[in-house]
């Protein structure tokens, strides 16, 4: 275990954790279950993260630092598509299941298999964003395209980071991904499945924008992030000459 930082006035304690540390003892109430256990009269930890213990509310909580995506409703997730049938797409996720896009989705309108060759509309490799429809796992993933900002991915660079880095790439409120849109002029679409699809103004604000984004993957865990990453992104530009050094 190593990072430990106290914030007295909050009583927050923060501290990385690796698989198995103890993280609180039994009188604490477990905020992310699926990140600890319990064994005796103690708390450990299941992941590699940042654990926060709230100590004046008695909470404990931890963020994973690495991990799988793992479907919700009404996510929305940048896919990309592997294979075409006669009626739907499968598509990868990032996720242990694949997507199923059914065509009379996509298209908004029932598909003759007999007549339409849905290559024409989504071929293989072709980037999809879209929104986890339902998912009870029982089944995969069915997707849909039917909403505002959804469908075929027709320009742009996708990249991939952590889906447990998202978050932290976000913000609250939208907050860190204001700052990357705000000093780069990119347009970031972030698929709660770790792809990001960026369309930047030119070559440098595109090499400038996966800097920071990299950058936030490696320090998601400290605080200040905010701060450093608008300073970054300052200095990158000031040293490719995009603008001028004050």
């Amino acid at each position: 275990m190593s990072g430990k930082e106290v914030n007295e006035p909050e009583q927050i304690e923060r501290k990385i954790v690796t698989p198995g540390d103890e993280v609180a003892d039994a009188g604490f109430k477990v905020i992310t279950p699926n990140t600890i256990y319990v064994k005796g009269d103690k708390y450990y930890s299941l992941v590699v993260g940042l654990a926060k213990k709230d100590l004046k509310n008695k909470t404990i909580s931890i963020i994973p630092l690495e991990g799988y995506y793992y479907p919700k409703k009404d996510d929305v997730v940048v896919g990309i598509v592997t294979s075409v049938g006669l009626t739907s797409w499968e598509v990868d996720i990032r996720a242990p299941f694949p997507g199923i896009l059914y065509a009379s989705d996509f298209l908004g309108k029932p598909v003759n298999p007999a007549k339409e060759d849905l290559t024409n509309y989504l071929d293989v490799g072709d980037v999809v964003i879209a929104k986890i429809d339902t998912f009870d796992r029982t089944r995969d993933p069915h997707l849909t395209t039917r909403g505002r900002g959804l469908g075929k991915v027709k320009k742009g660079t996708v990249i991939e980071v952590s889906p447990v880095k998202v978050p932290r790439l976000i913000g609250r409120k939208g907050s860190m991904q204001s700052v990357l849109e705000g000093e780069t002029g990119c347009r970031l679409v972030i698929g709660m499945n770790g792809r990001i699809v960026i369309n930047c103004p030119n070559q440098d604000a595109e090499e400038i924008l996966v800097l920071a984004i990299r950058k936030i993957e490696r320090e998601a865990h400290t605080t200040g992030l905010t701060d450093r990453v608008k300073e970054f992104i300052l200095k990158e530009k000031v040293r490719r000459g995009i603008i001028s050094g004050r």
